[in-house]
């Protein structure tokens, strides 16, 4: 694979992002009654949602276009910057990996939690996202504190970190009607950073891509 081959395909992080963005802010459109202050953005996708048709249409290039670019910037990082920076991204790619697929064979059956098999398996899903999200987003922003070369990682890292933890924290904290406005922190913070990753490696010089 060619070294500029590399670097274009890391702007598939910006599609991913633009792609989710959309399903989010337009699938509420086809489903009557959806409060998103209120309600989850998995509800969107859920087996009987009335947006599903929507969701998957809009989300379309959202999951292959994600995968494919946190797998570019895994090739393109080879030999560069910090071990401990390699290996947090590419603890952010299986992330993304199992997100990808994990969350495609068991979709909420129900909007909430119906109690199904295929919701309880969402939820050990989500747990294995946000684990993998947390310890991959830790190590880069270590990785940015502890060498300057890898400084733009772990800044960026350390807001997807951030909006992780406000979601996470919020969640828990503010009333159920605004359940939906702190879920979103944590919803864009991955596919965010994963933009932001593209982005970087799309901008790298030619000779800095391995």
């Amino acid at each position: 694979m060619k070294k500029a081959l590399v670097q274009r395909l890391g702007l598939l992080g910006v599609v991913s992002f633009l792609s989710y963005t959309a399903a989010v802010v337009f699938a509420p459109l086809a489903y009557p009654g959806y409060r998103w202050m209120a309600q989850a953005v998995s509800d969107l996708s859920a087996a009987n949602a009335p947006s599903l048709v929507l969701w998957n249409q809009l989300s379309a290039f959202y999951n292959v276009c994600e995968v494919v670019c946190a797998t570019v910037v895994c090739i393109g990082i080879q030999g560069q910057k910090t071990r401990r920076l390699r290996a947090g991204v590419y603890l952010f790619a299986i992330m993304e990996w199992v997100s990808a697929i994990g969350y495609r064979m068991f979709p909420l059956s129900d909007s909430g939690y119906a109690g199904a098999f295929q919701d309880v398996m969402h939820m050990v899903v989500t747990a294995l996202v946000v684990l993998l999200s947390i310890v991959s987003l830790s190590v880069i922003v270590s990785a940015g504190l502890k060498d300057k070369s890898c400084r733009f990682y772990g800044v960026c890292a350390a807001i997807a970190l951030g909006m992780m933890i406000i979601g996470a924290m919020g969640m828990k904290i503010v009333p159920a009607q605004y359940f939906g406005v702190v879920e979103r922190f944590s919803v864009f913070a991955a596919t965010g950073f994963n933009a932001a990753l593209g982005i970087h490696l799309f901008c790298m010089k030619d000779e800095g891509v391995k």
